[in-house]
């Protein structure tokens, strides 16, 4: 099934989303640093095609689930810059109270199951979401991000295989970075490629050029319509990169600083912003607006997390099940 072609306004939307989700780590990134902000983080910089696109392909009562890099994904799929701020600083007006913090960003209102940080542990749970969604007839669709480490984890095979047997209603997205934190893909599978893997379970797996924002919208929205409308699942391979270190203690020395350079030629943000400019969609006043108004969003985000309350302690065993 073909998607709609979407409209010049919704480019605009898709660079606002990328351009936000970029300066958000940004911020995050300084803010950690200044000890505001406690425990790790796993940023998302140079992969913000993947989650724009897919997630703009994506109904508001659609659902995903994310990884221990999820801050682009809640972004993508709309959880409040404040919310998702104020959940890294550990506030009780945090999208989940303050007790997910960084690997556990999440929001049932906009779709999205808080982020599991366990690697491949999406790749079942969005199997239960799918069927859910199968038996009560309701339309939906759930996505599952990904990386291609997760691929060599069983929960990536019965995760598919189950998916693919029920013909449930979900999109998997491997977000191909070229590393599983420090390895590289070519050393832990004789396969090149992810998406040749959907073969074995009989569906339909894509390459997609995860640096493309529109190239991924296109792809995402065709397997998006494809699951909605009972044709099972999809597996796209995003092939992205990551611009930052697997989390913050990593000083990349597993990676050339050539490599880099040649990959940020590619930034997608750069890349669609260039595009704008060239087919009149946008000039620089409209865009530099639109980065002024991200800036705004961001500072109120921060003030807001910074004046929010911490939890109460004595709530802290409050929705614990286990």
């Amino acid at each position: 099934m073909q998607p709609e072609s979407p409209q010049p306004a919704a480019f605009l939307e898709l660079y606002r989303t990328m351009l936000l989700i970029r300066r958000f780590e940004e911020r995050v990134y300084y803010l950690f640093l200044e000890g505001e902000i406690p425990g790790t983080l796993h940023q998302y910089q140079g992969q913000e095609a993947v989650a724009a696109g897919v997630c703009d392909a994506l109904a508001t009562s659609d659902w995903i689930t994310s990884t221990h890099r999820p801050h682009g994904h809640a972004l993508a799929k709309g959880v409040s810059p404040r919310a998702a701020m104020a959940e890294l600083y550990g506030k009780e007006t945090g999208c989940c109270r303050g007790r997910g913090g960084s690997m556990h960003l999440g929001d049932p209102d906009v779709g999205m199951l808080p982020a599991i940080a366990i690697v491949g542990g999406g790749n079942t749970v969005v199997t239960g979401l799918g069927l859910a969604f199968k038996l009560r007839r309701t339309g939906q669709v759930a996505a599952c991000f990904f990386g291609e480490g997760a691929t060599n984890e069983g929960a990536f095979h019965e995760g598919l295989n189950f998916a693919a047997v029920q013909r449930l209603p979900v999109v998997f997205v491997c977000e191909n970075n070229l590393y599983g934190a420090s390895t590289p893909w070519e050393r832990v599978s004789l396969v090149p490629s992810v998406a040749a893997r959907a073969g074995a379970y009989g569906v339909t797996g894509q390459v997609v050029d995860g640096m493309d924002v529109v190239a991924v919208r296109h792809a995402a929205s065709a397997a998006v319509a494809a699951a909605r409308a009972g044709e099972g699942p999809t597996l796209l391979e995003c092939r992205t990169y990551r611009f930052v270190g697997h989390s913050r203690s990593d000083a990349r020395g597993y990676r050339t600083r050539e490599e880099e350079e040649e990959w940020k030629l590619r930034d997608p943000i750069a890349r669609l912003r260039q595009q704008l400019l060239g087919e009149g969609s946008a000039d620089e006043a409209a865009l530099e607006a639109i980065g002024g108004e991200v800036d705004a969003v961001l500072e109120d985000a921060v003030q807001f997390a910074r004046s929010s309350p911490d939890p109460d302690p004595a709530e802290l065993l409050a929705d614990a099940y286990a």
